[in-house]
């Protein structure tokens, strides 16, 4: 385009020249018309020589069918733009899928965690399950040693027939004291000629000791200490039994009624000491994780134990365990929440035990108040003279 105005510049000077240089010498007037027309032709040349000029450069700008054109190149950029900010959003969209994919997986493998976590069971779970089948399988074996212990001490305490008092007090007591010399003689008792030589347990009848040191009797004669010990505090030797005559004549009467009263009292009182014996009576075998409790409380771990030996195991492992309290700091929601449940019904458990215990003690409070309003009137009566009453 530049080259072209140029030449084009170049060529009207030349006809200008030329035009000027060619003609002669005329008047003044023509001369000068000759020179108006020949600046009117170059003016209208360069006019349209300029328009094309415009129209070059309007179309080097504008064009859009030329690639080289502004607008062309504009366009161009515009759209290499447009597509590499679709393919930065595609590009985004891709990885924004990608993240949301991988974190969901993850939170998907973090849930089926959780909810493995939620249903395993706990070893410390397993370990407390086991414990306490073993002690409800203890409390039945104490209620069976309690009935045999009851069948035993109940016909002694009413002197029935082959019992040491059925002939009378004196028997009884002279059964008593030879049992005590054979089986829990003394240093006391050797020294006055009592008996030859000391006992393995001295004394063991006597002393409260017998049933209340250690949680679990051992088989090798202490159920039988403890249980001896119940009879020397209740009931050392029964009184003689009513028989004959003596139970049907009126005073005989009241004698029965009297002693059936006491057999009562006695019986009650030694069922106690009977339930009490019944609970430390080794009837059950230990599990690894009870004799490694018993070993970590510093006592010798036992093969079989009683129901008190089993629940104060239960009880103790929750309080002092190393290994449970570890256990409990690393156990999901869940699993602390079995354990709460479980000591609720460890609780719930306990309560019962001692509301039947409970029942044992009420029973007794009213047989003292009893006792005690029966000798008041009995006093009070016996000051009265003896009604004369005319048939």
């Amino acid at each position: 385009m530049r080259s072209s105005l140029l030449r084009t510049t170049v060529f009207a000077t030349g006809v200008c020249v030329l035009t000027l240089s060619v003609q002669p010498q005329r008047a003044y007037a023509f001369g000068e018309a000759a020179v108006v027309f020949a600046i009117h032709a170059l003016q209208s040349f360069m006019g349209r020589e300029m328009d094309k000029v415009g129209q070059n450069i309007t179309n080097s700008l504008n064009d859009m069918t030329n690639p080289n054109s502004v607008s062309s190149m504009i366009r161009d950029a515009a759209t290499q733009e447009a597509n590499y900010a679709k393919g930065q959003v595609a590009a985004q969209g891709r990885i924004a899928d990608a993240q949301d994919t991988a974190m969901a997986g993850f939170m998907r493998r973090q849930q089926e965690a959780g909810i493995r976590d939620e249903h395993m069971m706990n070893p410390e779970f397993c370990a407390g399950l086991d414990t306490q089948q073993t002690t409800i399988a203890a409390a039945k074996a104490a209620r069976t040693a309690l009935g045999a212990i009851a069948t035993v001490a109940e016909p002694r305490g009413e002197a029935a027939k082959g019992t040491p008092s059925y002939y009378g007090r004196a028997q009884g007591v002279d059964a008593n004291t030879n049992f005590h010399l054979r089986r829990y003689c003394s240093q006391e008792d050797v020294d006055a000629g009592l008996c030859s030589a000391v006992s393995r347990l001295p004394n063991a009848d006597q002393r409260a000791s017998t049933m209340f040191m250690t949680d679990t009797l051992s088989a090798d004669g202490a159920v039988d200490a403890a249980n001896d010990f119940s009879t020397t505090l209740i009931q050392p030797a029964a009184p003689a039994a009513i028989r004959g005559e003596q139970a049907t004549s009126t005073m005989g009467r009241e004698q029965m009624l009297q002693r059936r009263a006491y057999n009562a009292r006695m019986s009650l009182a030694r069922f106690v000491m009977a339930f009490i014996t019944s609970l430390e009576t080794p009837s059950v075998a230990l599990n690894a994780d009870q004799k490694a409790e018993m070993q970590a409380e510093g006592l010798q771990p036992l093969d079989k134990s009683s129901w008190l030996q089993a629940m104060s195991l239960e009880v103790n492992r929750r309080v002092s365990s190393v290994k449970w309290n570890a256990s409990l700091q690393a156990m999901p929601p869940a699993s602390v929440m079995r354990e709460v449940a479980t000591e609720l019904a460890q609780a719930n458990y306990l309560a019962l035990q001692h509301y039947r215990l409970g029942l044992f003690q009420a029973s007794m409070s009213a047989t003292r108040v009893a006792q005690n309003e029966e000798a008041r009137t009995q006093h009070a009566s016996n000051k009265m003279p003896s009604p004369t009453i005319n048939p």
